[in-house]
Order: structure tokens, then sequence, then C-alpha cells
């Protein structure tokens, strides 16, 4: 039987694992969620009782915010960041990193491998 918790379908791994697809949930939220239902971590997502799987979803929709609604937080927060002109607000509306990493080079990732600041391009060689 798949398990569907917060809309999302998740995958017959470990539970401790299987928890993580959720957004919002990590590996350390994973193992305390367990621990307040008394669920196995080792158990197999698919191999959960009817009741395992009821105590999981209501514990982490009661007590959680995860999906749509964190995401929403995350993008308002973002958009206060930009509205009231901070220095993160502006590397985010730039596409930048704003969290202090060196942008001359290793910032490909971010920037989806745009080459946007001075001198992290190739040199062209005159002739002379």
């Amino acid at each position: 039987m798949a398990v569907r918790i917060a809309g999302i379908t998740l995958p017959n791994k470990r539970i401790e694992i299987a928890l993580t697809y959720v957004y919002g949930i990590g590996r350390a939220r994973s193992l305390e969620i367990l621990a307040k239902c008394k669920v196995d971590k080792n158990a197999r997502a698919n191999d959960l009782t009817e009741a395992e799987v009821n105590r999981l979803r209501e514990e982490i929709e009661k007590h959680y915010r995860i999906e749509g609604e964190l995401r929403r937080e995350v993008q308002a927060n973002i958009k206060r960041l930009k509205e009231i002109g901070s220095y993160r607000g502006i590397r985010h509306a730039r596409g930048l990193p704003s969290r202090g990493q060196r942008t001359k080079t290793n910032s490909r990732t971010v920037r989806g491998n745009v080459r946007r600041t001075m001198g992290s391009g190739r040199t062209k060689l005159t002739k002379t």
C-alpha cells in the first residue's frame, strides 16, 4: 500500500528516509517524528500499518509547517528582504549567492552557469 503524507506519495524505502521526501522534513526531524509516534525507523514505508500511518500523518500535519505552507513562508521572507532593500534581498533579486560565498569562481549552481561577475569569463589573448 502506498503511503501518502501531505500530498506526497512516499517511496518504499526505510520510513526514516522516506519521510525526507516531504518538503520541510529532514533526517533529524524525521527521527524526531518517528520517536514521538513510536514507529520503528527501519520499517519500510509500505509495511506500515494503517494505524501507524495515521499517527504519522496526524503528528506531521498538526505540529509541523511543511510543503505549500512552508514554501509560501520562505517566498514571503525573500519578498520582504527584497522590499526593504537589504543586502540579502538584493542578492536574491540578482540571482547571486546570498550567504557570503565568493563569486569570482564557484557560484555556478546558483547562477545556472551564467558568467555575471567581472573576471569570471575567459580573458581574450591579444597578439603582439
